[in-house]
């Protein structure tokens, strides 16, 4: 499809939806916790820091101590592997199974916001935009443990699959051979502006018929234990382990994982191919990179 008018937005409508967050396997899942009030915030489990969490949280007066924290609060993902199936990607099943939750996660939700609709497209002219939080994840630090201590002690052995080095990038890569997409790929990493700069890019593509489908999502699976002490460092950690942004009790951020996607064609595409809208995008911007 041509762009007739380049000075002027054409209104890009969303027709997938995915997500898998706190609580939340699927877009169905994320209506009924907003409907019910649920709050999807607990401290962290063994598998979350994989330390000894009394003694990394044995500072409660607010003071940040070295290597100790205030709050193990976040929101976790949960039970994903009960409901993931490595089977319906066009990647190696082996593979997969190697990987860190990045890329997990970031293929789930892309193939969830993918099933809502079944109009048939060109792969060539479908793409993904990742906004991907990059610092180390779970299988990262895992990876990065196992190589020091070979290396430096002699102990052990580098069971992590290498391919976990590359959190940054690869998932949206992974994403769109899973999915076979061949259009344009991209990831990026704005802080906390990385999903809207996603949805941006991906308006972009479609505003200048470089494409006629994007994926774009948004993915945070920093390691909990890095994503908390840092928080700390920068006394920017709720101390009551409570998110409430604007509030005269605000005390800080509380840390939450996980991945959500949507699938955009131009508005009058998706109603001439008779779609099924979600959503309408009349005006995107910018002003703030994280």
């Amino acid at each position: 499809m041509s762009v007739k008018d380049k000075s002027k937005f054409q209104p890009i409508a969303v027709v997938g939806r995915g997500c898998i967050l706190p609580g939340c396997q699927s877009v169905d899942d994320l209506w009924q916790v907003i409907e019910s009030g649920k709050v999807e915030v607990s401290s962290a489990d063994q598998d979350d820091w994989r330390v000894d969490q009394a003694r990394l949280t044995g500072d409660q007066a607010g003071v940040f101590v070295p290597d100790q924290m205030w709050s193990s609060h976040g929101g976790y993902v949960r039970d994903f592997a009960d409901h993931f199936d490595p089977g319906l990607f066009d990647l190696d099943p082996e593979l997969i199974n190697r990987l860190d939750p990045v890329f997990l996660w970031s293929l789930e939700a892309a193939r969830q916001a993918m099933a809502e609709f079944k109009t048939p497209f060109n792969p060539a002219n479908a793409g993904v935009v990742l906004g991907n939080l990059s610092y180390p994840t779970r299988k990262h630090s895992q990876f990065a443990e196992e190589v020091w201590l070979q290396q430096i002690l002699g102990e052990g052995s580098i069971d992590t699959a290498a391919e976990n080095r590359f959190m940054s990038g690869l998932p949206a890569r992974l994403v769109a051979k899973g999915l076979g997409l061949t259009g344009s790929t991209l990831a990026l990493d704005a802080a906390c502006a990385s999903g809207l700069y996603a949805i941006k890019i991906a308006c972009d593509r479609l505003q200048d018929a470089s494409a006629d489908l994007m994926l774009a999502g948004g993915i945070n699976a920093a390691d909990p234990l890095f994503i908390h002490m840092g928080f700390c460092a920068l006394n920017a950690l709720s101390k009551s382990g409570t998110s409430r942004p604007f509030h005269q009790q605000a005390d800080g951020l509380v840390p939450s994982e996980g991945a959500a996607f949507v699938a955009l064609k131009r508005l009058a595409d998706a109603r001439a191919d008779g779609d099924q809208i979600y959503g309408v995008i009349r005006g995107v911007g910018l002003s703030n990179d994280g």
